[in-house]
């Protein structure tokens, strides 16, 4: 049977258990608290840390690779010019008496091509003729003047002055002997020219005169009567770029191609190099010899030369990998930190799909292909491999 509540009997309350029961209550409240505090805490941890993880880019990344081919082609246009070209002048004046030969005749050293008449030379030779004449017969009186002089100063009718003035005398004519008969000789040697000769087996190919034309002594530039031209062989003059220019070497062998001929190819060996840089063209001049065995090649025509030289140590890397700016060609790579560093690289070919290096770059470097935009030195990345190079992304250019 129960008892009513106020009937029940009554005990008091030490003051110890009530301050036990607070702190144990209170305990837990700060408990629940501080569990529901951590819980926020870690809960913003995770956001700060997924927000930090979202900010942070993938970037795809290659390994340069080394060109393919073990030489490197590159294409220059030439010019064909003749082996050996001489204009050929007149020494003397006259009129063209004579030619015998025309454009494209095939003449060999020595050969007649043209004959001059010199009216005014063959007088002036006339002229000193009589000239040797005179003084030779003047120098025959002399010596025989003196001999007889010589005779009487023996006999003692003369003075040994009177004989020395008739020896001097005579000394006097010689010397005009001597003098004139120079003259004449040059004088002839001048009527040697006016036989126009070839100076060297060759093909005429200019003839700028006709018969009965006056020609001048000497003549002028474009004034030639005949130019001649050596075409068994040819020399191919190439103006090589400056970063190609030390690539060339004496002895080099180049092929060469004419539009005159599709489709055929010639070699030709490196002659001479020039050994300086055109400050107008910012090339050096290279001279090439090939043969021209039948004739087939035209001198004074274009050529598409074609080198073939070793490959020097360079990498190539995606075209999409490029920076372009105006600190000039650069690139990004990944470092061991997964950050990016900024590079500067010298190109050395542009392929298209491919860019080839020659400095900047390093064979184990992870170069990022289609660098983001805004990307700078120092970022954190993360990185994806690329399975082939994607060579055809675009460039960049900052």
């Amino acid at each position: 049977m129960s008892l009513p509540l106020e009937k029940l009997p009554h005990r008091p309350v030490s003051g110890l258990k009530l301050t036990a029961a607070l702190t144990v209550t209170l305990g837990l409240a700060g408990g629940v608290a501080a569990w529901g505090l951590s819980a926020r805490a870690s809960n913003a941890d995770r956001l700060i840390a997924r927000a930090q993880e979202a900010a942070v880019p993938t970037v795809l990344v290659v390994t340069p690779a080394r060109p393919s081919a073990s030489v490197t082609r590159f294409e220059l246009p030439g010019r064909v010019e003749p082996h050996t070209r001489a204009p050929i002048f007149s020494r003397i004046a006259g009129y063209l008496k004579a030619w015998h030969v025309d454009i494209g005749t095939s003449v060999t050293a020595g050969q007649l091509l043209a004959e001059i008449e010199t009216p005014e030379l063959d007088q002036q030779i006339a002229q000193a003729q009589a000239e040797l004449a005179s003084v030779r017969a003047n120098a025959a009186l002399s010596r025989t003047t003196a001999e007889r002089w010589q005779s009487l100063r023996d006999q003692g009718f003369v003075s040994s002055q009177a004989v020395e003035e008739r020896k001097g005398d005579l000394q006097v004519k010689e010397s005009q002997v001597r003098a004139s008969q120079a003259n004449m000789d040059r004088l002839v040697a001048q009527k040697q020219f006016s036989r126009i000769v070839a100076p060297f087996a060759g093909v005429i190919t200019s003839r700028n005169i006709d018969v009965g034309a006056l020609v001048v002594a000497g003549g002028s530039a474009n004034t030639e009567l005949f130019t001649l031209s050596d075409i068994s062989r040819v020399r191919i003059y190439v103006n090589v770029p400056q970063n190609r220019a030390l690539s060339i070497k004496q002895g080099d062998r180049a092929s060469f191609l004419v539009p005159e001929h599709p489709g055929r190819t010639w070699t030709a060996t490196v002659q001479s190099l020039a050994q300086v840089i055109g400050t107008g063209s910012g090339s050096m001049l290279v001279q090439l010899a090939a043969d021209n065995t039948g004739l087939r090649l035209l001198p004074g025509g274009f050529a598409k030369i074609v080198f073939e030289l070793p490959r020097d140590a360079s990498l190539a890397v995606p075209a999409g990998a490029m920076i372009f700016g105006a600190a000039g060609p650069r690139i990004a790579v990944v470092d061991a930190e997964d950050r990016v560093r900024i590079r500067r690289v010298t190109v050395a070919k542009d392929n298209g799909n491919t860019v080839e290096l020659s400095a900047g770059v390093q064979a184990d470097d992870r170069v990022v292909v289609s660098p983001p935009d805004g990307i700078i030195e120092g970022d954190k990345v993360r990185t994806r491999t690329a399975s082939a190079p994607p060579g055809a992304a675009p460039r960049r250019s900052n």
